[in-house]
């Protein structure tokens, strides 16, 4: 019997289209794109073209587009290009929420805190960003605001719009991380009134090894990485041409198929997390709100069940879930997002993160139901 992937927060599949469209610049369309000559035009216009989708989705302008090497690199140039900006010292300081992506804690962490202020906004039991303290720690001093669109352990929509609002009210710019975002929720980032926002093309059946980071025309920046003048000097080095191909193919693909999937993937996430609710007779709970979310992710805690020990019952089992963001996997420590919302730290050792995409199918859920339901029933007799 065939293995049912329901981790598609962590990573989505290589969408054949994708591939096919990479592989000529893995072979015969070699050239570096910074050369002059033909081969290096080519590659030139094949960067041009991807960063154009990109732009188009997320209806920012083609200048406004930076490719970097990942979503987490694009988080970092935010943070870091603009707290460390000539101006800086005016404005030195950052504000974040609780549950943001270790790439935006991690980076807000790592600035001097000589020079820095950084202030970390609770969130509400429902896990969206508590707006009465992200204003109250909101000043005059602060150079950004970073908070993400979707979570991606509970797939909570963040209230931008809000934010934004709190946000130009002190004169700070703005960066969120929609990452998980991407491909789930209708994005433009002239409506959402953003400086800056992160994207990453593995999260929506592109290549690891891409993201973007969408700048505003006229937002003052500094580089992170430094050397030659590639991406208009904000991210020196030679590009990855063939996994910019496969963003800007995987974009494209996904503009002509966004309604119906992500209709049929709520459908399919709501209906798994009902029947596992349902056949938990009162042990299975959802943490955190059910709406607004994203179409494909639900959290649940299943009392008197360890999350590690479940998780790896399911893989045994042909079922690959996660406990949480697979970048803190391994890690001794709870999750910060389910702790951030104030919930037990038995209940958060108890939760398993279920994420649907395109390729999950009905049969895939009627299957995961059962084999779900009938590990967590065992393993709570294992343990007494």
């Amino acid at each position: 019997m065939l293995p049912i992937y329901l981790d598609h927060a962590a990573t989505t599949p290589l969408d054949p289209e994708v591939l096919e469209a990479m592989l000529p610049y893995l072979s015969s369309d070699f050239g570096n794109p910074s050369s002059v000559h033909s081969f290096g035009q080519r590659a030139r216009g094949a960067i041009d073209e991807a960063r154009a989708k990109v732009a188009a989705l997320i209806g920012a302008r083609d200048a406004e587009v930076v490719f970097t090497g990942s979503g987490t690199e694009a988080d970092n140039l935010a943070i870091f290009g603009v707290l460390h900006q000539a101006s800086a010292p005016a404005r030195p300081d950052l504000v974040t929420s609780a549950i943001e992506h270790h790439a935006v804690l991690n980076s807000a962490r790592a600035l001097d805190r000589s020079k820095h202020n950084v202030t970390v906004a609770r969130v509400l039991a429902d896990g969206q960003v508590d707006l009465d303290d992200l204003e109250a720690v909101t000043s005059d001093t602060t150079a950004l605001v970073s908070i993400m669109f979707a979570n991606n352990e509970t797939g909570l929509v963040q209230p931008l719009a809000n934010v934004a609002r709190v946000a130009r009210a002190k004169g700070a710019l703005i960066h969120t991380d929609a990452v998980q975002a991407l491909g789930k929720l209708p994005i433009d980032v002239k409506t959402m009134d953003v400086d800056l926002m992160t994207v990453s093309a593995h999260k929506i059946h592109g290549p690891k090894g891409v993201g973007a980071l969408y700048v505003k025309s006229g937002t003052r920046m500094q580089a992170l990485i430094r050397g030659g003048s590639q991406e208009r000097n904000r991210r020196a080095g030679t590009e990855n041409v063939a996994a910019i191909v496969g963003f800007g193919r995987a974009v494209e693909l996904l503009k002509g198929r966004f309604r119906e999937d992500t209709q049929r993937i709520a459908s399919l996430r709501d209906r798994l997390e009902a029947e596992l609710m349902a056949g938990g007779r009162g042990m299975v709970l959802r943490n955190g709100s059910a709406e607004p979310r994203i179409c494909s992710t639900t959290s649940l805690s299943f009392e008197g069940v360890s999350g590690e020990d479940l998780l790896i019952a399911l893989d045994l089992g042909g079922i690959a879930v996660s406990t949480g963001a697979a970048c803190a996997a391994g890690s001794p420590e709870p999750s910060h997002v389910l702790r951030a919302m104030g919930l037990p730290r038995e209940r958060v050792d108890q939760s398993i993160r279920f994420s649907l995409g395109r390729n999950t199918t009905a049969e895939e859920i009627d299957r995961a139901v059962g084999t779900v339901t009938a590990a967590a029933e065992r393993l709570r007799k294992k343990r007494g």
